[in-house]
């Protein structure tokens, strides 16, 4: 395009490049959620990691059908598509590029080693994961409590009025499952 064009108000196509990627399918979660489990496996990470990595995986692929459900632009559905894309690879990633009897013995930051760094950040992702997970099964279980209340209302039922009863806390303790 021209300087006559430009004064003419003519615009340029936008090159491909540098349009904003598309969001995610489950389809390329799934692929990170593999990744990251070969990554781990074949790795040899240490039974603690491997535990920790697969537990995240685990919940996470248990919400990732119910994604909808925490709505399209919610932090925390972006927030389970980065830990599968992002977080979980990266910090698996950055453990293992490390030789493996310096990363388990050598304090790095704050008296901890490379390992115990890396549970502290999977015991951390858990937690989060977790949340989200019980905040996808709460969204349900409020829809089947109204849905009741709408039954009972609707058809003059006798049923007792149900409320939702208010959010237990997840264990913080890793080892809960």
């Amino acid at each position: 395009m021209g300087i006559f064009g430009w004064l003419r108000g003519e615009q340029k196509p936008a090159d491909p490049e540098t349009l904003a990627s598309p969001a995610p399918t489950s389809q390329d979660i799934e692929a990170a959620l593999v990744k990251a489990e070969r990554m781990a496996i074949e790795g040899h990470a240490p039974t603690p990691v491997l535990a920790r990595v697969l537990r995240i995986i685990t919940v996470v692929r248990a919400i990732v059908p119910r994604l909808g459900n925490l709505g399209l632009d919610s932090q925390d559905a972006y927030t389970v598509v980065a830990t599968a894309t992002d977080y979980l690879p990266e910090s698996v990633a950055g453990y293992l590029a490390l030789p493996r009897d310096w990363a388990d013995t050598r304090p790095v930051a704050n008296g901890k080693s490379s390992l115990l760094l890396l549970v502290d950040q999977l015991d951390l992702l858990s937690l989060t994961i977790s949340r989200m997970y019980d905040a996808t099964n709460r969204m349900d279980a409020a829809a089947l409590v109204a849905q009741g209340a709408f039954l009972d209302s609707k058809f003059g039922g006798r049923m007792r009025p149900a409320r939702l009863d208010a959010p237990t806390q997840p264990s913080t303790n890793p080892l809960d499952l």
